[in-house]
């Protein structure tokens, strides 16, 4: 079964195993209490740099929390659909899940690269590291889905040899060679 597994496959595998957990608890607190969610150690970074440098009211930083929510939420939401796409084997082949993986990474580099920028502007080092560590993960995946091409399929179609190569039954028939044996 692992015989046609690509280091992408595998590498977008460890990552689903990763961000669909994590990102959806974290995403599912935001939602459920979205101040208290917002202040939680992933989104601590976010939810300073809001209410310190944008200056956010309580609704509009609500807003924001949910926005973060959605986003997190999409990421997940392809990632899932990368796992399901590597389930079919023809497209695990030909690397028809890339897409799907490509779209996560995209999504979560941006994140995760924002909350960074965040993190470090309002002082917070554990969400620095955190967020430094998660797009970390996203790039060194987004570099093996860019240098790692999907295998190619074999052409069908053969070459011809030349005639003298050819053994005496696949040889084309000339003018003057009978095609029987009893028109000699």
């Amino acid at each position: 079964m692992f015989r046609n597994w690509r280091i992408g496959s595998v590498n977008g595998v460890l990552l689903a195993a990763y961000f669909i957990p994590v990102w959806t608890l974290v995403a599912f607190n935001i939602i459920v209490a979205p101040v208290h969610g917002l202040y939680e150690r992933p989104s601590v970074a976010v939810a300073l740099y809001l209410s310190d440098h944008l200056q956010m009211a309580g609704m509009d930083t609500v807003r924001a929390a949910w926005l973060l929510a959605l986003g997190r939420l999409t990421a997940v939401a392809f990632f899932v659909i990368y796992l399901a796409l590597l389930c079919i084997p023809r497209t695990r082949k030909n690397g028809g899940s890339d897409e799907a993986l490509g779209i996560a990474v995209a999504i979560g580099s941006l994140l995760s690269f924002a909350s960074m920028v965040m993190a470090s502007k309002v002082g917070e080092l554990a969400a620095l590291r955190l967020h430094a560590t998660e797009l970390l993960l996203l790039l060194g995946a987004a570099i093996v889905l860019v240098i790692e091409k999907p295998v190619a399929t074999p052409k069908t179609v053969e070459a011809a040899a030349p005639a003298n190569l050819q053994p005496a039954s696949l040889q084309p028939l000339a003018l003057e060679q009978a095609e029987l044996l009893h028109n000699r």
